[in-house]
């Protein structure tokens, strides 16, 4: 398992929390917490790629540092 804190930029209310949790949510991954600006997330790099995780973050409206 890698374990990472993504730093994600867009971020600034709780609505953009659940957001990205809901975004995170619907992929192979542990979400640790997610806060304004960052996520901390758990995942396998045989089943999910980091690019995958940081397109969805993406696709969400969001951008990862």
């Amino acid at each position: 398992m890698t374990s990472e804190t993504l730093k994600i930029d867009g971020m600034d209310c709780a609505h953009c929390v659940n957001v990205v949790k809901r975004t995170l949510s619907k992929l192979d991954l542990n979400i640790k917490d997610v806060q304004v600006g960052s996520a901390d997330i758990e995942y396998d790099e045989t089943l999910i790629s980091r690019n995958i995780i940081v397109d969805a973050i993406l696709d969400a409206g969001y951008t990862v540092k």
